[in-house]
């Protein structure tokens, strides 16, 4: 029997959407507010989830209180009141856009898993905005 598990998580982060190779204007008429030089932040909404088959001894996918600390120390503890552009090595050289970021996301927790399982993240940027990445 094949399953998805989810669990969800909440974290604070800023970030500014900045070309180094666009001129001030381009980048304040394509990333507007985003552009600010003193950054923006948001109240970020994960939704991690795990399919895969159910193992018959346990019942579970996998253990979600195991799911929770990996998100925890992972995802939390690495981007929670950091700003993404300067405190994070993961985006440099990258874009720190919501698309970019749930593929972050994907890249850290994807290895932590078991062979076989499939992962999906959805970052929910702000109540209206959100990006997905993922084996589904």
């Amino acid at each position: 029997m094949v399953v998805t598990i989810c669990r969800k998580a909440h974290f604070n982060a800023a970030h500014r959407l900045h070309n180094p190779d666009w001129s001030d204007e381009k980048n304040l008429e394509v990333f507007g507010k985003c552009n600010s030089p003193n950054y923006h932040g948001h109240n970020f909404d994960l939704e991690v989830r795990v399919k895969g088959e159910v193992d018959q001894q346990t019942g579970f996918v996998m253990d979600l209180a195991d799911l929770g600390e990996m998100i925890k120390y992972e995802v939390e503890e690495r981007f929670d009141h950091k700003n993404l552009n300067e405190d994070c090595e993961e985006f440099k050289g990258i874009m720190p856009s919501t698309e970019n970021f749930v593929k972050v996301i994907y890249d850290i927790l994807k290895p932590k898993l078991l062979k076989g399982h499939l992962l999906h993240i959805t970052l929910h940027e702000t109540q209206k905005n959100a990006a997905e990445y993922g084996d589904w």
